[in-house]
C-alpha cells in the first residue's frame, strides 16, 4: 500500500509563493517516480512536475521557471516550491507516485499515479 504524507499549500496572494512537501516510505521515495498534479473541482487533472528515478525532474510548460522541486534524501521527502504564483495556479495539488522505474512526468503521474488527500492551494488577491 502507497503512502504518502502531504503538508503545505495555503492562500497566497499572486506573486507570493508556497511550498508543498510529500513524505514517503525510504522505498517508495527512492525506487519511483514521485511528482505532483494539480485539478480543479470539475475540471480534468493537470500534471505539474514530477521526478523520476534517476534525479530528472521534469515541469509543465505552465509553471516551468517558477515552481522548482527539491529533495531530502535524509526524510524520504519530495518538495515543490512555487513562487510567482498566478491565480490560474489555484487547485487542489496532490503528490502522487507512480510504480514504474522509467522516466515519468506530472501528466503520467496525473494518469496512473497513486495519490493521497492533496492539498488546496489559493492564489487570490
Amino acid at each position: 500500500q502507497v503512502q504518502l504524507v502531504e503538508s503545505g499549500g495555503g492562500s497566497v496572494q499572486p506573486g507570493g509563493s508556497l511550498r508543498v512537501s510529500c513524505a514517503a516510505s525510504a522505498h517508495i521515495f527512492s525506487t519511483y517516480c514521485m511528482g505532483w498534479f494539480r485539478q480543479v473541482s470539475g475540471e480534468k487533472r493537470e500534471g505539474v512536475a514530477s521526478r523520476d528515478v534517476d534525479g530528472v525532474m521534469d515541469y509543465a510548460k505552465s509553471v516551468q521557471g517558477r515552481f522548482t522541486l527539491s529533495q531530502d534524501n535524509a526524510k524520504n521527502t519530495l518538495y515543490l516550491q512555487m513562487d510567482n504564483l498566478k491565480p490560474e495556479d489555484t487547485a487542489m495539488y496532490y503528490c502522487a507516485v507512480a510504480l514504474m522505474s522509467g522516466r515519468c512526468s506530472g501528466d503520467y503521474l496525473a494518469k496512473f499515479g497513486h495519490w493521497d488527500q492533496g492539498t488546496q492551494v489559493t492564489v487570490s488577491s
